[in-house]
């Protein structure tokens, strides 16, 4: 099994166009709820809540894990709303990360050694053109540093009166191996988290976060695992390499349905009278992350599209050379078809395609091969094609993460006439191409049916909430109002509900899927818990001029 520790990558100064506009929106008017502050607990007890997953659960927000997007987790709003007269929930025990600003897991940082270099924690809105910044703490500031050295990061409060169970950037798979807090594969073993490591330490890996999770013996649990089975993938635009995608299905322990089965199993099994409630997962690609960087975001000046257009004649005229000479090549109709869609062209325009490498593509090194040794191209201009063997131009049908406007448009080696997405493809981790999101699409698909079936299973004991559906329906409708106040599915302030990374919801992000979590409890378990009051929890911060 094969995973990452860190996102690392990084939605900084995006200098090209993203979108960042709502659209304008017709409001009904709002429902007026009364405020409710007790409930009954149905057939389920709340006396100990335990919560098992990944980000969400954790609570990280803007990039970061830090002590105030954690004290508003997903779980940890659930459970003020148990803690309400006559529900019956107990207290809410987290591993207080005790950041400020935390680490931030969307970018490469090393686990820093000389601390000559500022430690970068959670994003914010900033400038006059918003864009999502990494704060920085000042040098030799390391209280957000993952390390055992580090005591505010560590936690010992014990894992028996835990009820948060959550660690960031996880997949399914690590939560039921003990090499996810094994100290000793910090740095080189990619199933090792810190954010396990720490509630694990001293990490010998002797304990795994089920096994924990079991222990701590809940009288109900809440489980969402799984949706960085395919984010991650998504994150890195489809390169394995970087985070592969976690088969729907699969001999051993490698299938996403074997691991569902067995982490649920474990919980279950450990109290015949545990109950609980999981989510089933919604569709990245409409979340901001996958939606605010144009698929055409390059502006150029005339200058600049002329000199672009100079340098990519050479390229253009090859590709000509060998539909005319398709026969003398043996090349095929479809591949004469497939190379009139690999000219390059760029215009004074502000919305050029970007150039990426697509590992999809007829690998053309063969045929440029022949053009040499037909003479048409010297053994120089030869040399000069090889970077482009697999390129073409963004389509509509391509998603360019959040992530990769910080590399678009930006100097490879400091020289200018090597520019990213420009005369320099972009590579598999930046851009994902229509089979890549197919292939997401499709998991994601067999993931929520494997939930649904574990749940149908486990029909008196498991609810099912139904995130899919509620976010859809959010996006659908491009606003709701609850408790007066609206919300729209983007993170722009005051009314969007996701936080600056554009994947993770800010603190009102997290009330609004607490509230699909508890009306799937009250459902199931005949349980009236009230539903979370979205007015109490702050919205992403306006931008920073």
């Amino acid at each position: 099994m094969k995973t990452i520790k860190f996102l690392y990558i990084l939605p900084l100064a995006l200098l090209i166009s993203i979108s960042c506009e709502q659209e304008l929106i017709t409001l009904e008017p709002p429902v007026i709820e009364e405020p409710v502050t007790s409930g009954t607990p149905g057939t389920a007890s709340f006396t100990k809540f335990v919560a098992i997953g990944n980000s969400y659960v954790a609570g990280v927000q803007g990039g970061a894990l830090f002590t105030e997007a954690q004290n508003n987790s997903l779980p940890a709003i659930m459970a003020t709303q148990f803690a309400m007269t006559g529900v019956g929930g107990g207290t809410f025990v987290q591993a207080d990360i005790k950041a400020s600003l935390g680490w931030n897991l969307f970018i490469t940082q090393p686990f820093l050694a000389d601390n000559s270099k500022p430690i970068l924690g959670r994003m914010l809105l900033q400038g006059a053109s918003p864009k999502p910044t990494p704060q920085a703490y000042s040098v030799g500031n390391i209280e957000a540093l993952p390390s055992p050295a580090n005591t505010n990061f560590i936690y010992t409060g014990g894992k028996a009166t835990l009820n948060n169970f959550g660690v960031p950037a996880i997949v399914l798979g690590q939560s039921l191996i003990p090499q996810t807090g094994a100290w000793a594969g910090a740095g080189s073993d990619p199933r090792f988290s810190p954010f396990y490591g720490r509630l694990a330490y001293p990490g010998t890996g002797s304990s795994t976060i089920i096994g924990d999770a079991a222990a701590a013996g809940g009288s109900f649990f809440m489980f969402y695992l799984g949706l960085d089975d395919f984010f991650l993938y998504a994150a890195f635009g489809g390169d394995p390499a970087k985070a592969p995608l976690t088969p729907a299905s699969g001999a051993g322990a490698n299938g996403f349905d074997v691991q569902y089965g067995a982490a649920i199993g474990a919980l279950l099994g450990s109290n015949a009278n545990l109950k609980g409630v999981v989510g089933n997962f919604p569709n990245i690609f409409k979340m901001p992350h996958f939606t605010s960087v144009t698929y055409n975001p390059i502006p150029l000046d005339a200058t600049t599209a002329a000199a672009v257009s100079s340098g990519f004649a050479g390229y253009n005229a090859a590709l000509d050379g060998l539909v005319a000479n398709a026969a003398a090549f043996g090349i095929s109709a479809a591949l004469v078809a497939e190379i009139g869609t690999r000219r390059v062209t760029f215009a004074a325009v502000s919305n050029n395609k970007a150039l990426l490498i697509d590992e999809t593509l007829t690998d053309l090194g063969p045929y440029f091969d022949g053009l040499k040794n037909a003479g048409a191209i010297t053994a120089e201009q030869r040399a000069a094609l090889t970077p482009y063997q697999r390129v073409r131009q963004t389509t509509s049908s391509d998603i360019l993460p959040l992530s990769t406007g910080s590399i678009l448009g930006t100097l490879v080696n400091n020289n200018p006439l090597l520019v990213n997405g420009v005369s320099v493809p972009l590579a598999d981790q930046y851009v994902l191409i229509p089979s890549e999101i197919a292939a997401i699409n499709t998991a994601r698909l067999a993931y929520n049916a494997t939930v649904q079936s574990v749940v149908t299973a486990n029909s008196t004991r498991l609810a099912l909430a139904d995130i899919d559906a509620a976010l859809e329906g959010l996006i659908t409708a491009k606003a709701g109002v609850y408790n007066n106040v609206t919300i729209t599915p983007n993170i722009n302030p005051p009314t969007g509900i996701y936080s600056e990374d554009g994947v993770h919801p800010n603190s009102r992000g997290y009330a609004f899927l607490s509230r699909v979590f508890i009306q799937a409890i009250n459902t199931k378990f005949g349980a009236t818990i009230p539903l979370t009051d979205l007015s109490k929890y702050k919205a992403t911060a306006l931008p920073i001029p």
